[in-house]
């Protein structure tokens, strides 16, 4: 395994960009730590790939430097890297057998046909492949597939790190869970470098140890899901982050406090301090499952609307308007909703104050 660091990386499709937009990836610092499980996580268009071929070597980037365990190998091929990379798609040999698919790169490396099969039979059941291992993969469905791809880039036992694109797109949605938990019992077991590209929250929460947010070709966050969750750096990682996103309100500043429709709502003394320094457009970030609401006025209550009231089971997402503005609150399912007039409060511990969309700390 290796510890990955990117010095400096920047990454532009067209020669000579003279501006921002030029810029796939913006310049970054970045260290992927040895037996780590990651997540790149954004929209499409966002960078993510671009990073994981800068990483692979199949990208020579514009600027920067890619290092291996302190080894500079910005210029080195994919195969001097000793990267294994798992696509969207599935790469394999249509006409070999299961068992000649996951054989073909350790026998590339000269590996003895004794621990071959040792190696195969053990990946071939953790991914449920073992009694497929004599069949034909041009037979097999599009899961099978993709399982063999996954296969084939964990079966080697000597790469710096895996690299997975969006590797269960194709991927039946129950079958993705079950793999997805495989992936974690393998990261578990052999503590490989995983860095895994997805557009979908749940995957990369559900994967990662630490989880990667960019948009627009910059890192935004690096994080555990809990991190992200509950201390966004970023507005757009709060609106990409959870189902529904967080709630941002406008607000100005006054004295130790800001205030939301005119009603004061308390700062703590750094916040407060940082706020009063901070440039940009002031707002106030809180999750659904944080937002209080109750049908009677409190101190730091905010009066709103009450709108759609959705019932999912065991909980409620009610919505709110106010001032024009659409807010979420995530609701237990044996709880009240207010109907016509009820008020919001914003907890003090929960709730985040931003600036220019940054976290105002």
């Amino acid at each position: 395994m290796a510890r990955i660091a990117l010095e400096r990386i920047a990454h532009a499709y067209r020669a000579n960009p003279s501006t921002d937009d030029d810029w796939a990836l913006k310049e970054l610092d970045h260290i992927w730590e040895d037996g780590g499980a990651y997540a790149l996580l954004g929209p499409s268009g966002c960078g993510k790939t671009t990073l994981l071929n800068v990483i692979s070597g199949l990208i020579t980037p514009t600027h920067g430097r890619v290092l291996f365990d302190g080894v500079e190998v910005t210029e080195s091929r994919t195969e001097q890297r000793n990267i294994a990379q798992v696509f969207q798609f599935p790469v394999i040999y249509d006409t070999m057998t299961v068992y000649e698919n996951l054989a073909f790169p350790l026998r590339n490396r000269g590996v003895p046909e004794s621990r071959i099969r040792e190696r195969i039979t053990e990946i071939a059941e953790m991914l449920d492949l073992a009694g497929d291992l004599g069949k034909r993969a041009r037979r097999l469905s599009a899961d099978a597939k993709q399982k063999i791809s996954l296969g084939r880039g964990l079966v080697r036992e000597d790469v710096a790190a895996i690299l997975f694109d969006e590797p269960l797109t194709v991927i039946d949605p129950h079958l993705k869970w079950q793999l997805r938990r495989k992936l974690k019992e393998i990261h578990s077991t052999y503590r490989l470098t995983l860095v895994y590209v997805t557009h979908d929250q749940n995957e990369a929460l559900t994967f990662a140890e630490k989880v990667v947010v960019m948009h627009e070709g910059r890192v935004l966050q690096l994080g555990t899901p809990q991190d992200l969750f509950e201390r966004p750096q970023h507005t757009f990682v709060g609106h990409f982050i959870g189902s529904p996103g967080m709630n941002f309100v406008p607000c100005t500043l006054a004295e130790g406090a800001v205030a939301v429709n005119g009603t004061r709502i308390p700062l703590d003394a750094a916040t407060a301090a940082a706020a009063a320094k901070a440039t940009g457009a002031l707002e106030l970030g809180v999750r659904p499952e944080f937002l209080g609401l109750s049908d009677s006025p409190q101190e730091g209550a905010v009066a709103v609307d009450i709108g759609d009231v959705e019932d999912f089971g065991n909980f409620k997402i009610v919505t709110v308007r106010m001032s024009g503005r659409t807010l979420k609150a995530k609701v237990p399912e044996d709880r009240g909703v207010p109907t016509g007039r009820g008020y919001v409060v914003f907890p003090a511990g929960m709730t985040r104050l931003y600036a220019g969309g940054e976290l105002v700390a």
